[in-house]
């Protein structure tokens, strides 16, 4: 099998309807999220499976959500059917929960970082948030992309922040607290808390 096409010599390449130039702002978001999907990879391979044995299979699981948004935002086809769905999101947002009650509490911004697995991580959180902001870009060119995929972005750069102190905590290893940060996290009380 050959990968190599040498059809997109010209800038151009095929995306599910179509053909756009490389720089397109729609190859920008799912070439992104792809580069998302390799920061994960990465740090499934930091992390020791006994300890994170639960944190190994919510990544894979992502892995796979992430090809499924970089498909739902590379679909321009008027058939379009979207792979990723409201369960995503709702999972996301349980384990964020889970991850905020595991860690220690947080009052103000830390550093990235305190493990290579968790530094890890954090990469991925901010190239999420870049994807995020081509999603934004796109949505104002083209109504027709999935609005679900920037939902679906935002809440997984949530999700890799608490997930990033989550290994910490586990690992023993203090976040760095920003030094010259005010408290700005507060207990925010969720409107389904009584």
């Amino acid at each position: 099998m050959r990968i190599y096409t040498r059809t997109g010599d010209k800038g151009k390449t095929s995306i599910i309807g179509g053909r756009v130039d490389k720089d397109d702002t729609r190859v920008e978001a799912y070439g992104t999220v792809d580069e998302v999907n390799c920061f994960v990879g990465q740090a499934i391979q930091e992390l020791e499976p006994t300890l994170f044995k639960d944190v190994l299979v919510d990544l894979e699981k992502i892995q796979h959500e992430l090809f499924d948004c970089g498909g739902d935002l590379a679909n321009v086809s008027t058939k379009r059917e979207l792979k990723l769905h409201q369960e995503s999101i709702d999972y996301l947002e349980k384990k964020i929960d889970e991850f905020i009650d595991e860690a220690p509490e947080l009052e103000r911004f830390i550093l990235p970082g305190g493990t290579k697995p968790s530094a890890s991580i954090h990469i991925a959180r901010t190239v999420t948030r870049r994807a995020e902001r081509l999603v934004v870009k796109l949505l104002k060119a083209d109504t027709t992309t999935p609005e679900f995929a920037l939902m679906y972005l935002n809440r997984l750069s949530d999700y890799f922040f608490a997930l990033a102190r989550v290994i910490n905590y586990r690992l023993n290893v203090n976040d760095v607290e920003y030094e010259r940060s005010a408290k700005v996290f507060r207990d925010v009380k969720r409107k389904d808390d009584k």
